[in-house]
């Protein structure tokens, strides 16, 4: 077998992370991305084009043994037309609706018999969420874009002329913490999961992960597991997934999907013995799977996030300062450009003490910013 080019689609941070594992594999990537400039595309072979542009992407994936998306923002029609094509295209339109309607998510999570918090399909009409209560755009929203609080039935009517169709509607659930859980699945049925992850949310965008959780219960531990299993089955998955569930006192309740990889698999790099970015490629091109196992006790993330200050314009100038400081850290840029509430760049650290962990990346992440400057 020659070794295959995989296409991915979208040439973001997540596209750029995917390249030294596919260089260290002999795997050749192509990335269909909207600019030279974007994250992935800086530093990996890429056409440019636009997707309302059929024929040039059906062009450019004729090139590809496997095409992945590396986001949601894609169209059905166009997934299909590329399936059509008779190129090999995981995850298949039909699974990776999923990540991109939250309606058909709900519906589907029912029919699986896993747990939904109270919902429906609001179009005006009779509300039989309980007040106050979550409002989602059915599709296109991500990092707490396109969630809303809803307060009362005032609030719902202006939200729902404003958006003009359909939306969804969700209890807003008192939550203890906010967790998730990345498993990959190949299309002969391999499947498999790492360690379940903490992650800390500040206006709907994650802040840091810690993994494995502290202070999770064995029980709760084997039931994100097996929650996460049933899932990829269900959809029949192929690549690797996040599913961000709430945990409510000893319930775990299902939030949403992410059929690529994820923001909170990032810790995997460093701190598992394969990554989320090798194991996505691995299950696209039908490779057995990788060893999800932790290489240290804790492994936290923390995520690099534009903020107004002259000082969040150089992301050079910090690492003498952090390298000193913290010998082990690992630092990775995303090299975009620089803007409020964007994620730019993740920082992670390996130990067994973690709350110096945790301190430790919070330093980091607040110097790179331009936060604190010592």
């Amino acid at each position: 077998m020659s070794f295959p080019t995989v296409g991915v689609i979208g040439a973001g941070q997540l596209a750029r992370m995917m390249l030294p594992p596919a260089v260290d594999l002999g795997i050749s990537l192509s990335l269909f991305a909207g600019s030279s400039s974007e994250s992935g595309a800086q530093v990996a072979p890429h056409t440019v084009g636009s997707l309302s542009d059929v024929d040039a992407v059906l062009d450019w994936a004729s090139k590809c043994d496997v095409v992945t998306f590396e986001h949601e923002l894609i169209p059905q029609e166009l997934i299909s037309a590329i399936e059509a094509s008779g190129v090999k295209v995981f995850p298949k339109a039909q699974s990776f609706l999923f990540s991109q309607n939250k309606l058909a998510m709900r519906q589907k999570m029912e029919e699986l018999g896993l747990p939904n918090p109270r919902w429906q399909a609001y179009d005006g009409g009779e509300v039989t969420v309980e007040f106050p209560l979550i409002a989602k755009s059915i599709s296109g929203g991500y990092d707490g874009r396109g969630v809303f609080q809803i307060a009362d039935e005032s609030a719902l009517d202006a939200l729902h002329k404003e958006i003009g169709k359909t939306i969804l509607l969700e209890e807003r659930l008192a939550f203890d913490s906010e967790i998730a859980i990345m498993v990959a699945r190949s299309p002969h049925g391999q499947a498999s999961t790492w360690a379940p992850t903490l992650t800390v949310q500040e206006d709907g965008i994650c802040t840091q992960t810690v993994t494995p959780i502290p202070n999770f219960s064995r029980a709760l531990a084997a039931q994100t597991v097996q929650i996460a299993l049933q899932i990829a089955q269900g959809i029949d998955l192929v690549g690797v997934m996040a599913v961000e569930i709430f945990v409510v006192g000893d319930q775990l309740i299902i939030n949403e999907l992410a059929l690529r990889p994820h923001n909170s698999g990032h810790w995997s790099i460093e701190g598992a013995v394969t990554s989320q970015f090798e194991q996505h490629l691995r299950a696209v091109l039908d490779l057995p799977l990788g060893d999800t196992s932790l290489v240290a006790p804790f492994a936290v993330m923390g995520n690099v996030i534009g903020i107004e200050t002259d000082k969040s314009k150089d992301l050079y100038k910090p690492y003498l300062h952090l390298m000193a400081r913290i010998p082990g850290l690992k630092i990775h840029q995303y090299m975009k450009e620089l803007r409020p509430g964007r994620k730019v760049g993740h920082v992670t650290l390996l130990g067994g003490d973690l709350l110096h962990l945790r301190s430790e990346v919070s330093h980091a992440v607040d110097y790179l910013s331009g936060a604190i400057d010592e």
